[in-house]
Parts: structure tokens; C-alpha cells; sequence
């Protein structure tokens, strides 16, 4: 065997660090920021909601350039694209940790969007494009243990950083890890041929942002200001017309930013359609049983930590020997193994109490983690060798964003659902921690039923899915 053939047997584990290194940054910045919210607001003096923009900000932009950044992985190859978000996102995070203001911080950080949005929507296709062979699970699983690790870590640095740097040094931390990546990607990833017979479609991509960011509005914000108020039902209509367009857009344009027929192939709609599923019912968890540790635990920030610490935990562990699994057994048992544990920890989650003994939070978080460390690698495998090779760049980022659009969609279903239960709860005369735990057990059980649903449509995707014939790798070493 020649050494191109093992090594495209084997896969390419140089071009998976580039990958690991950019998601391992991702995932890092956005615990360690989260981490630095209160001591950001207090610094410059700023209220809540101009606060909450550092965080909504990034994730609405990574939201809106994803397809558009996966399209030109696609057009413009990846190691382009690639070098350009771990140079984009160094320096941003640079300008963050220097931001004189809140509005030069949030500036800065729709910059770090911009480039955490080419890692994110190249970081799946990089893999697909290395591990063209058997391999390809064990390196998506190791990817998922980068998620879990940099998810690990971030809230525990930060902390560290903070208090003994202040908050700039959570932000300046990216900076020799950006740089390593852009090195490796400079280093590693080959060079390939632009595609001269497309063009972008940057009607598209407008379209696209102006519908998401209407979308995205409706969802985070619908519960504070109402879901009839005015500016929802605004935000609604231009989530409706400009999706609408987009959709019209792209069925007449000749090199659509996002090919429609791609929903066509069954394992390609299920997958992501599992996937959102799976995302939305996970942050019913994250996003409330913060609130039960606090205010029916009486935990300190430190031990909260520990255990929403044992999730990501979890996940690690379970992640790599998914992905190592689906090398051999059918993606879709394993999906459906993975979100029927996933719906089990949740249902566990929704039977705490007040008074429970905090080692049955420890014991759901544990389930819910090994479930989604299941799930996550033979999934992705699946959505992407449900492509064609030539469109894995725009695949990839139609992965990130429905992971993106499911969390804040969990976040508001979770929202929605815990006041509506403690609302009923108050009116009927319940205690305040009584109806609390009202709320958060209708929006655990909630999530659980998600999962479960989830967990119906890949076992009934186990029927119809069928692994495409293997795509000849190519890659031309040539290239501007």
C-alpha cells in the first residue's frame, strides 16, 4: 500500500487538530464570557439588557453567516476560509480585551462572531474532507470530546482569570491559542482550486440574515416583551418574509447559497431535523437547573459549577467511544440510543425536589450527558455522508446553525413553559419555591418528551437510511 493510500485510508489526524483547535477555542471563549458577564457590567457601569448584547451579538451573527461561510469553505476551499476565522477571531478578541467601551466591546465581539462562524461551519467538513475512510467516527468523536473539554474548562479559567488577571485576560487567553491554529491550518490543510464557474450568492446570504435575525429576535426575546406584543409580531414578519424570500430566492438562482434538494435525502432532513430536536430539549436543562441549584439548593457559584460541570464530563467520555462505535454499527441505533438516555436524564432532572440530596443532580446530569455523547458523532457522521463531497463545506453549516437556532429555541421553550407552570402554581396559592418547582418540573419534563420524540424519528430513520456510496477524495494541490 502506498503511503497517499494509507494515509487516505487512515485519515489525515494533522488536519483534525486544525479542526479540534478551532472548536476547542470556540467552545472555551463562550464559558469563560459567560463567566465574566457580572464583573463586564459592573466595569462599565452597564445595566442588564446592553450586558446580555455581548452574548446575543456573537451568537446572532455566527447565526446568520454560517451558510454563507460553509458555501465558501465549498467555493474557495477550506483552508482559506479556515485561516481567515482563526485570524479574524484572534484579532477581534485582541480588540476585546482592550474595548475602552460596552459598544467597542460588542463591537469587537460581533467581530469574534464573524470568525468563530468560518471555524464553526468548516470545522465538520475539514474532518469529512481528511477522513474520506473508516476512521471518520473516531475523529468526529474526538471533535465531540473537544466540545466537552473547551465546555469543561471555560467556566473554571474564567473564574481563575478573573479573579486574578481581571476580566480583559479572558478575552486576551484566545490569542496564543489562535495563533497555534492559524499555523496548523497554514501548515496542514491543502490548498484547492477555486471554483471559477460559481459565483456567491450574496442576495442569498442578505436575504438569509435579514430572516434569521428576525427569527432569532422572536425567540429571545418574545417572553420578556410578550409573544402578541408588537415588536414580536414585527420581528415575526420580517423572520417570515425574509425566510419566504430567501426560499424563492434560492429555487431561481442559478448557484444557490443553500441547495433546497439537499432535503430530499431523507438521512440529510432527519438529521438535522433529530438534531434540533435534541438541542432544544437540552436547554430546558441548562438553562434552569442553575436557577434550582441556586435558589432551592443554596449552592455557592463553585459547587453550581461541579455540577453543571459532570454534563460536559460525561459527554467526554461518552463521545469518542460513540464515535469509534459508528464505524461499525448503524448511526441511526445509536442516535436512538443516545436521546432515549438523553430523554431518561431529563425525566430523572424533572422528579428533583427542594429537599432532594444534590447527588441525584449529579446523576442526571451524568445520564443527559452520556446520552448527547451517544447521539452527537453518529448523527453528524450520518448528515454529512448523507452529502455530496462537493457541498460538505455548506453542510457543515447547516449542522452549526441548527445547533445554534435549538439552543436559543430551548432557551425560549424553556422560558415560556416554567413561567406559565409558576404562574399556574401562584394563582392557585402555592408557595414561591412550591411553584417554582412546579415550573421547572413541567419544563424538564417537557424537554424529556422532546428527546423522546427525537428518539422516535431516528429509530424510524433506521428504516429508510442508507449509507451512500463512498465519494472518491480528491484533492488539487494547487491553488492561489
Amino acid at each position: 500500500m502506498s503511503q497517499h493510500e494509507e494515509k487516505t485510508s487512515s485519515g489525515d489526524w494533522r488536519a483534525l487538530s486544525v479542526a479540534i483547535s478551532g472548536t476547542f477555542m470556540a467552545t472555551l471563549d463562550a464559558g469563560i464570557v459567560n463567566t465574566a458577564l457580572p464583573t463586564i457590567g459592573q466595569n462599565f457601569q452597564a445595566n442588564l439588557p446592553m450586558v446580555q448584547w455581548i452574548v446575543a451579538g456573537y451568537f446572532l451573527v455566527i447565526s446568520c453567516l454560517l451558510l454563507l461561510f460553509g458555501r465558501m469553505g465549498d467555493m474557495y476551499g477550506r483552508r482559506r476560509i479556515t485561516s481567515l476565522g482563526f485570524t479574524v477571531f484572534t484579532l477581534s478578541s485582541m480588540l476585546c480585551g482592550a474595548a475602552p467601551t460596552m459598544g467597542a466591546l460588542i463591537a469587537a465581539r460581533v467581530g469574534q462572531g464573524v470568525g468563530a462562524a468560518m471555524l464553526m461551519a468548516n470545522g465538520p467538513a475539514i474532518i469529512m474532507s481528511a477522513f474520506p475512510g473508516p476512521t471518520r467516527g473516531r475523529a468526529l468523536g474526538l471533535l465531540g470530546l473537544t466540545v466537552a473539554l473547551g465546555s469543561l474548562t471555560g467556566p473554571g479559567l474564567g473564574g481563575v482569570l478573573i479573579q486574578g488577571l481581571g476580566w480583559r485576560s479572558v478575552f486576551y487567553v484566545n490569542l496564543p491559542i489562535g495563533l497555534m491554529g492559524l499555523t496548523l491550518a497554514l501548515r496542514f490543510l491543502p490548498r484547492l482550486e477555486r471554483r471559477r464557474d460559481e459565483r456567491l450568492d450574496i442576495a442569498g446570504a442578505v436575504l438569509f440574515a435579514v430572516g434569521m435575525i428576525g427569527l432569532l429576535f422572536v425567540m429571545s426575546q418574545g417572553h420578556d416583551l410578550g409573544w402578541g406584543s408588537t415588536s414580536v409580531l414585527c420581528g415575526l414578519g420580517v423572520a417570515v418574509v425574509g425566510l419566504g424570500s430567501f426560499y424563492l430566492w434560492e429555487r431561481r438562482c442559478e448557484h444557490p447559497m443553500l441547495d433546497f434538494s439537499l432535503f430530499r435525502i431523507w438521512a440529510f432532513l432527519s438529521g438535522n431535523i433529530v438534531a434540533f430536536l435534541t438541542f432544544l430539549s437540552m436547554f430546558t436543562n441548562a438553562i434552569l437547573l442553575p436557577f434550582y441549584l441556586h435558589g432551592q439548593q443554596h449552592l455557592e457559584p463553585f459547587a453550581t459549577g461541579l455540577v453543571l460541570s459532570s454534563l460536559p464530563l460525561a459527554m467526554g467520555v461518552s463521545a469518542p467511544v460513540s464515535g469509534y462505535l459508528s464505524e461499525r454499527v448503524n448511526f441511526a441505533t445509536l442516535t436512538t440510543i443516545g436521546l432515549a438516555v438523553t430523554s431518561c436524564g431529563l425525566l430523572w432532572l424533572s422528579f428533583l425536589a427542594s429537599d432532594s440530596p444534590l447527588w441525584r443532580a449529579y446523576v442526571g446530569q451524568i445520564i443527559v450527558g452520556l446520552g448527547v455523547g451517544i447521539f452527537m458523532s453518529p448523527n453528524n457522521n450520518s448528515v454529512l455522508s448523507s452529502a455530496p463531497q462537493d457541498k460538505v463545506g455548506l453542510v457543515s453549516g447547516v449542522l452549526a446553525l441548527v445547533r445554534n437556532v435549538g439552543m436559543v429555541s430551548g432557551i425560549a421553550v424553556a422560558i415560556s413553559v416554567f413561567e406559565s407552570f409558576q404562574g399556574y402554581a401562584k394563582a392557585a396559592g402555592a408557595q414561591p419555591d412550591a411553584a417554582f418547582m412546579v415550573g421547572f418540573r413541567a419544563a424538564l419534563t417537557t424537554g424529556a418528551c422532546l428527546a423522546a420524540v427525537a428518539g422516535c424519528l431516528s429509530c424510524f430513520r433506521r428504516q429508510l437510511f442508507v449509507s451512500p456510496p463512498p465519494q472518491e477524495h480528491r484533492v488539487v494541490r494547487k491553488g492561489a
